[in-house]
């Protein structure tokens, strides 16, 4: 099992760790992980692991067997031995623009009262589908709503809830297509705004930015029918520095 530090801490870019094995597909197995993997609609991370002098850039991040996450290079490569440990550095400017981008995409979950049938997040810009039998959608209007949402610079924070606590609310789940990860004893559901200026209450694994603030300005891309019943709407972030 592979602790998520990236839980623990979202804004951690460097970290120590240990190599508890090789996976068959040429990745690294660390006992805990900065480094999020591919899930949720969101891509898994980047960087490297340094070690005596040695480095192994790592492509991407996917999950494994019993809560493993497994580390993997672009291309065959000499791995850090087992036992070994390492520095792990984070491409930060991807993941932080994950971050954005996925909370971008909470705020339209909540701009856009409708149930989530799909979804997907990449550098600077996502898109959610929406089960709406009518495409009515006023473009100006979203978009004024979203950037008000993030000019209100509403906390986003975290809390955990049992199996059986969500079973007893489904409502909390906006996700049609993907349900949350149950079996494991609790659920991480991350909430935008605190107390009475709480906008949104969901069940969700990925990064956030510790405030909407942090996102920077939103704009509407593309409004597209995907079937009698699915509408997909193009969410895009305005260039900004990451943090």
């Amino acid at each position: 099992m592979t602790e998520k530090t990236f839980h623990q801490n979202a804004y951690l870019t460097q970290a120590k760790a240990v190599v508890i094995r090789h996976s068959p597909e040429g990745g690294v197995i660390l006992d805990q992980s900065i480094f999020y993997p591919t899930g949720g609609g969101q891509p898994g991370d980047g960087g490297k692991l340094e070690w005596l002098g040695n480095t192994l850039p790592v492509a991407t991040t996917m999950k494994g067997d019993d809560q493993e996450i497994i580390l993997l290079p672009g291309a065959p490569e000499i791995l850090p031995p087992v036992g070994t440990e390492v520095t792990q550095v984070l491409d930060w400017d991807r993941r932080f623009s994950h971050m954005q981008v996925h909370t971008a995409l909470h705020l339209l979950s909540v701009a856009v009262a409708m149930p989530v049938s799909g979804g997907s997040i990449s550098t600077g810009k996502g898109r959610l589908d929406f089960s709406m039998p009518e495409a009515v959608v006023d473009k100006k209007a979203l978009e004024a709503a979203l950037n008000d949402m993030v000019v209100r610079d509403l906390s986003v924070h975290e809390s955990w809830i049992s199996d059986a606590q969500l079973r007893a609310d489904p409502g909390l789940v906006k996700t049609m297509s993907v349900a949350p990860p149950m079996g494991q004893g609790r659920i991480r559901l991350i909430a935008i705004g605190k107390d009475e200026q709480r906008i949104d209450f969901q069940p969700c694994g990925g990064t956030h930015v510790a405030r909407t603030g942090e996102i920077g300005r939103l704009r509407v891309g593309k409004i597209q029918n995907k079937g009698r019943q699915n509408r997909r709407i193009y969410l895009h972030i305005d260039k900004k520095e990451a943090a």
